[in-house]
């Protein structure tokens, strides 16, 4: 089972919304279970639990694990081909979302298109390199620093882009014979504490980059990872 994979087609990711579906993907993450272990845990007859199970395994979300005997019956184990799941914007290519369409560096919804690409990106590269049964090179960093002012803030995000900055121009060699292109992103945005994660935002967390106010609350720094675009060959 993997650890995360994601969705890229618009029909599996639909079925994988289906609250139902999610339930038996939720259990099935947790360990193998045929359809009518599952059926008692959900509410729901074994035949129509089956019928999910097949809709799921249809679509490359969940696979068998192993049979099993039960009196006269023969049952399948299935289990979820991996333990968490990510949509990506190519399940809604028509309207992803495009960062190249404007560039802000203090929009907040700039940094989700950028967050969106990614998904799509790295989603794309995942798959290539399985096919290509070939690791795939990646780093990240993630973070938090909490600010006393808006001034440190601004300060700190005036250094952060100086630093990377010196750091793309000592080594980005455009001329290079074979060389792969690389995306760096780096983002900066306020952490989403445990209390508003599934409620209203507080206000501190909507503030401005650059905004007036002194921050009260922490802010996460990340630098997701680097890649090349999509190809036949996937890892160097």
């Amino acid at each position: 089972m993997l650890d995360v994979t994601v969705i890229e087609d618009a029909e599996a990711a639909a079925v994988s919304l289906d609250p139902i579906r999610a339930r038996l993907l939720a259990e099935l993450a947790a360990g193998p279970a045929s359809a009518a272990m599952l059926a008692g845990k959900v509410g729901l007859p074994r035949q129509k639990v089956n019928y999910h199970l097949k809709t799921l395994e249809r679509h490359g979300l969940v696979e068998l694990a192993g049979e099993r005997r039960k009196g006269n019956v023969t049952e399948r184990l299935m289990r979820a081909t991996a333990a968490s799941y990510v949509i990506s914007p190519l399940a809604l290519a028509a309207v992803q979302p495009d960062p190249d369409r404007f560039r802000d560096q203090l929009s907040a919804r700039w940094l989700l298109a950028l967050g969106a690409r990614l998904v799509r990106d790295v989603g794309t590269l995942i798959t290539g390199a399985d096919k290509a049964r070939k690791r795939l090179a990646t780093y990240a960093l993630d973070g938090e620093v909490t600010f006393a002012s808006a001034a440190e803030r601004a300060a700190f995000i005036e250094e952060l882009t100086a630093g990377v900055g010196a750091l793309i121009s000592k080594y980005h060699d455009g001329d290079a014979t074979g060389g792969r292109p690389h995306r760096i992103v780096v983002a900066v945005h306020p952490t989403v504490r445990p209390e508003t994660a599934a409620g209203p935002v507080a206000a501190d967390e909507t503030e401005a980059l650059t905004g007036p106010d002194p921050v009260t609350g922490p802010h996460a720094v990340t630098a997701p990872h680097a890649e090349g675009p999509a190809g036949p060959e996937t890892a160097r």
